[in-house]
Parts: C-alpha cells; sequence; structure tokens
C-alpha cells in the first residue's frame, strides 16, 4: 500500500504490473542517457573556441542526429508495444468477474458461479477496529485465488467511475451503458487496496476497493460457505 513516505513504485503484486514496472525503469534509463548527452554538448559548447564556426556541412553528423534519436525511439517503443498487446491479452479466463459502479459504493457479481453478488461499502470510521485501514476497509472484499487469471468486466448504473488497484497495476473506468475488459493475474497472497479514480461526486472518496488474494484451496472453501 502506499503511503506519503514512498518514493518508488509499489512492489508488483502482478504479472503486469512487474512488466510495467520493468518498462519504467528501461525508459527512465534511456531519458537519463539522453540528458546527460544534452548536458555534456551544452557545457562543451560554453568552452568551445569555435574552430569550426566557418565549416558549411557535415554530412556524417546530420546523419548521427538524425539516426540517433530514431533509435532510442525504437527501443521505447517495442518493449511499449509488448506492454499493450499484453494489457489487451485475455487467454481462457478461469474465473470472471463483473463490478458495477454505484454512487458512492461497488457490487460484484462472479459470473462462474450462481448466486454469489455483492455490495462492497466503506467501514465507517467508528466501526473500525484496530487492524483496520481508515477509509479503504470494505465490508465486504473481494476475494480471488492467486496464480489464476482473471477476467474483470467493469460498467456503471449512473455515472462514470474507475476500478483501480496500483498493486495490481489495474486501472479501469466503468462507464453507464458500456462493458470494459481487462485481466490480471495475481503472483501472491495478501489484501490490495484501491480507490476509484474518477470525480464521480461528492463521496467519491469514500467508495474503497479492498481484495484478499488466496490459495485456490481457500477459494474454494470460500466459494462453499459463501
Amino acid at each position: 500500500m502506499a503511503t506519503w513516505q514512498s518514493s518508488f513504485l509499489l512492489d508488483g503484486s502482478s504479472y503486469l504490473l512487474e512488466q510495467l514496472s520493468f518498462f519504467h525503469d528501461h525508459s527512465l534509463l534511456i531519458l537519463n542517457l539522453i540528458t546527460c548527452l544534452v548536458a555534456y554538448m551544452m557545457i562543451e559548447m560554453f568552452f568551445n573556441v569555435n574552430s569550426n564556426r566557418l565549416l558549411i556541412e557535415a554530412q556524417m553528423l546530420e546523419l548521427v542526429w538524425t539516426f540517433l534519436p530514431a533509435l532510442m525511439l525504437i527501443f521505447i517503443a517495442l518493449p511499449s508495444l509488448k506492454l499493450i498487446y499484453l494489457i489487451d491479452e485475455v487467454r481462457n479466463p478461469l474465473i470472471t468477474i463483473k463490478t458495477l459502479g454505484h454512487q458512492w459504493y461497488w457490487s460484484y457479481e462472479y459470473s462462474d458461479f450462481n448466486n454469489i453478488e455483492f455490495d462492497s461499502y466503506m467501514i465507517p470510521s467508528s466501526d473500525l477496529k484496530n487492524f483496520n485501514f481508515r477509509l479503504i476497509e470494505t465490508d465486504n472484499r473481494i476475494v480471488l485465488p492467486y496464480e489464476t487469471q482473471i477476467r474483470l468486466l467493469t460498467s456503471s448504473t449512473d455515472v462514470i467511475h474507475s476500478w483501480t488497484i496500483p498493486s495490481i497495476g489495474i486501472k479501469m473506468d466503468a462507464s453507464p451503458g458500456r462493458l470494459n475488459q481487462s485481466s490480471f493475474t495475481l503472483s501472491r497472497t495478501g489484501i490490495f487496496f484501491g480507490q476509484c479514480s474518477e470525480i464521480c461526486g461528492t463521496n467519491h472518496s469514500f467508495m474503497p476497493i479492498c481484495l484478499e488474494s488466496i490459495s485456490k484451496s481457500s477459494f474454494i472453501k470460500w466459494l462453499k460457505n459463501f
């Protein structure tokens, strides 16, 4: 969970966020190289004696400053395209969960199982226990198994919401009259928090998301006891 002291990206709790973090580091390295190169050239210009100020043309130099930026863009574009297709790829998901945004709470439906649907409200501060988190704990958590591909379907019944959990790299708009689709695979157990990332009204900040990742055997027991 992110705190005010966080200076870096969250630890990846899904394979998708790990790849996004790798791409972030890859792009940042290239940007740092460009910044250092430009800074070096600007410093050199201050101490240059202008020995080539009468030079008319330099075709080799023109080729270098044309192909070098193009090559850097290719190094950024190829991993980016791979990530775009990876995010949109949905291959035989084992579980499909549908989430509907309301003003101001979420409702969930496990489409692969009968009679499993519930609403998820934020727990008021007066009802919190010592180990709960204020303003992000819900009365009903989403329970999903880890190392299982999950298909997420999002929509809304009133205004535009946004279902977001930063630690798994998911941010999906929930628009009325439209069904959006995404997928993710949890890589470890734990409890992950998120919030609506769309300004959806006066109580926008009071519709949190709480997801609990458990093992497959524990998930089967949860289904039987639901």
